[in-house]
């Protein structure tokens, strides 16, 4: 197992190219299993997470070539129905296989998810929206087994306590494309991944519209085939790297390749911190301001400021002269990275649902544990800015979403380097 050791204090300057979208990537290798034909996925990002998504499609029937960041993806007889604990227990991204499943093969076993520590991501979702389309589920043994000779279009509500489900709704598309008749996801959630996976299935022969909004139509047809297609930049590590380059002193960094526009929601934010963010052609350079203002947010389903920044967020907010406050609606426990920033020297407690942050002047290296994905890269940025040393431990989870994320930033001048415990 690696840690990450950083010298925290060193100016970063210098340009950064954003890899393609882990989130958008899962939903679409998953819809790979919808046709037997061959499927081409370029700017594919090399993640752990990805690896995962990959040898549990080869466990399905699936042949998988790497070239350079291409993915070729064949297939090598009949699918085999069932998604198997040892697989689908490391990823919550496992479970969009059971839509592609149980619609191509009429029977599907998938073994109930695992994923980060952020908190309880139950699966109803999911089943209701299958059940909905005439599918019979059971859960038994930790595994879920979905039925149907062949799925029928209706119109299912998909809202849940946390508002939309974006692999639920990603699911329910995938079944839906091969249904008879019309379905129509009523509260879909509405994130690029979603609209990007709508936009892969429709160039394999899908006739969905409304991608984007909380409504989204699919018109069931008979059969999918193969295609080539190019997965978009990673807007949770672009809004990384932004809120990295804001908290920085002396900083001067562009993010490139990716859409901005995507992070409405942060960019509003960011106005009231300070950070100035200045958009150019496919690129964004990023001045800090002499004084981070606190700022409270709230996330939200997309278009709201996104729980996978939180982390991140909250890392910036700790250096801020002042007291903010940030509350997390879609995972209400995803904190487990308060106690290490506070271990860094920073003053956050935990209050139900919400984080209270109250700004120090400087943050000093301490060692610390990686609890989640997220919570990586808040530490990470954490040990950048602060004083002195940083052993970040446990850093698998950071490489299950951020692809060669030292590499990136020791180009930018970060002192850091990985090394084996």
């Amino acid at each position: 197992m690696d840690k990450i050791i950083i010298e925290g204090g060193k100016p970063l300057k210098g340009e950064v190219k954003i890899s393609g979208s882990k989130n958008a990537t899962l939903p679409v290798l998953a819809a790979t299993l919808l046709t037997d034909e061959t499927c081409i996925l370029r700017n594919v990002p090399k993640l752990l997470d990805t690896n995962t998504m990959i040898k549990l499609l080869k466990s399905l029937g699936k042949d998988i070539e790497w070239d350079k960041d291409k993915l070729i993806i064949m297939s090598n007889g009949k699918p085999n129905p069932v998604a198997d604990y040892k697989m689908v227990s490391t990823m919550r991204g496992s479970i969009c296989v059971l839509g592609p499943l149980l619609t191509k093969l009429g029977e599907t076993k998938v073994s109930l998810p695992g994923g980060c520590v952020i908190g309880v991501r139950p699966v109803d979702l999911h089943i209701k929206g299958v059940e909905a389309l005439g599918a019979k589920v059971t859960i038994d043994a930790g595994y879920i087994i979905a039925k149907s000779k062949r799925l029928k279009g209706t119109r299912v509500y998909l809202g849940g306590a946390a508002g939309p489900s974006v692999l639920g709704t990603a699911n329910i598309m995938m079944a839906a494309t091969l249904a008879e008749g019309e379905t129509i996801i009523e509260c879909a959630a509405c994130e690029p991944e979603v609209e990007e996976l709508a936009n892969f299935l429709n160039e394999m022969g899908a006739r969905i519209r409304g991608q984007g909004s909380p409504r989204i139509i699919i018109q069931g047809v008979n059969k999918l085939h193969g295609a080539d297609y190019r997965m978009s930049a990673d807007r949770i590590e672009a809004g990384t790297f932004i809120l990295l380059a804001g908290m920085t002193k002396n900083s001067n960094i562009v993010i490139k390749d990716f859409d901005y526009h995507q992070l409405t929601s942060l960019d509003d934010v960011l106005k009231k911190v300070g950070v100035i963010v200045k958009v150019e052609k496919n690129a964004v350079r990023v001045k800090p301001p002499k004084v981070l203002k606190p700022v409270s947010v709230t996330t939200y389903p997309y278009p709201g400021f996104p729980t996978d920044i939180q982390a991140q967020y909250m890392a910036m907010m700790a250096l801020t002269d002042g007291v903010s406050v940030v509350r997390d609606t879609v995972f209400p426990d995803r904190f487990m990275h308060i106690a290490e920033l506070n271990r860094m020297g920073a003053r956050i407690r935990r209050e139900g649902g919400s984080a209270i942050i109250e700004g120090v002047k400087e943050l000093c290296g301490a060692p610390v544990t990686a609890s989640d994905l997220r919570a990586s890269a808040a530490l990470v940025m954490a040990g950048l800015v602060a004083r002195g040393k940083t052993e970040i431990r446990r850093v698998y989870h950071l490489d299950r979403g951020y692809e060669n994320i030292d590499k990136k930033l020791m180009a930018l001048g970060a002192s850091i380097k990985r090394e084996k415990e």
